[in-house]
């Protein structure tokens, strides 16, 4: 029996990647997505969801859920690796819905649709999740299980020296997601930064024919430019789809009970995950942490995964 997910994502070319796998595998039955402001905003965030799935055609469509702004983020510019649109400026069409659905009520009302079945998968900001928590209490003890692509344990942030980048975005809501009873899994920068793809993936992508080729070969070169004119780097990071790997493939990561939390005050440390990793532990274990991955098994699960998912012709018109 496929596995009930929703994905909760603010795409991102990284989110787009994980997105193609998402809905084209056959282990997973992905009964929505819902768009969260991060990478880009809230607006653009919710297009970009309607966006990849009417690219991807997939066998089933999943419910989608609009972001909805917030005038307590801050304002963050994730042009520069992503593209102002943060899809590589591919400037592809979609049709918007007509009849749209809050991420927040969405998420809350497929969890109670099927009680203790559904995992939601994170790989943005914890806004939508939180929202969730605060319209209807009960479903932290409702969900099956939240795997959050975001935090470091070990090796700082990637947004600020202290803080990852979904963390800091909405800490308040990652604080309040951290503690709340749900059954957590966090899989860190520590671990998400270890998984690459090099430019030879482009060679390995589904042929332009497919949904899947067509929307992937129009966004992934604009990732390895800007990776390199930006970053001098030659490879590219996919955290969204190592947040998605913890999922399909939970064999490849090592992990360890640990308590967490979030600090959302400090000057310096605003959206810095904190780990009681002492000897002797004060605080109680409130989530599982992700401390290391098969790297090289990551990345050949993912290069099978786009793989598969261009397994059907676009014969749309």
């Amino acid at each position: 029996m496929a596995r009930k997910v929703i994905i909760d994502c603010d795409p991102g070319i990284d989110d787009a990647l994980a997105l193609s796998m998402a809905l084209f595998d056959r282990r997973l039955e992905v009964v929505a997505v819902t768009s969260v402001a991060g990478t880009v905003a809230a607006d653009q965030a919710s297009a970009n969801v309607q966006l990849i799935i009417d690219q991807l055609d997939p066998p089933r469509l999943p419910r989608v859920g609009t972001a909805t702004p917030s005038e307590e983020n801050p304002a963050i510019n994730g042009n520069q690796l992503h593209g102002a649109d943060g899809l590589g400026n591919s400037g592809l069409p979609f049709t918007p819905l007509h009849h749209q659905h809050s991420s927040d009520k969405l998420i809350c009302d497929e969890v109670r649709a099927a009680p203790d079945e559904v995992t939601i998968i994170c790989l943005g900001p914890l806004t939508n999740v939180a929202r969730a928590l605060k319209r209807d209490p009960d479903l932290a003890t409702l969900v099956s299980q939240l795997v959050i692509a975001g935090g470091s344990v070990a090796v700082g942030g990637n947004e600020t020296p202290a803080a990852e980048f979904n963390i800091f975005y909405d800490p308040v809501s990652a604080q309040t997601v951290f503690r709340s009873p749900i059954t957590k899994t966090i899989i860190p920068l520590d671990v998400t930064s270890q998984v690459c793809l090099t430019l030879d993936v482009l060679e390995e992508l589904p042929a332009a024919t497919t949904s899947a080729g067509g929307l992937l070969r129009k966004i992934l070169p604009f990732a390895f430019r800007a990776y390199h004119q930006h970053r001098g780097e030659e490879s590219i990071h996919i955290q969204g789809v190592v947040g998605l790997l913890a999922v399909l493939h939970p064999e490849l990561f090592g992990r360890k009970s640990i308590a967490g939390d979030v600090e959302i005050t400090g000057h310096l440390t605003e959206g810095a995950t904190v780990f009681d990793r002492r000897v002797n532990p004060l605080w109680r274990d409130n989530m599982e942490v992700a401390l290391n991955v098969d790297a090289a098994a990551a990345k050949d699960c993912t290069v099978r995964g786009l793989q598969q998912c261009g397994a059907a012709p676009d014969t749309r018109s």
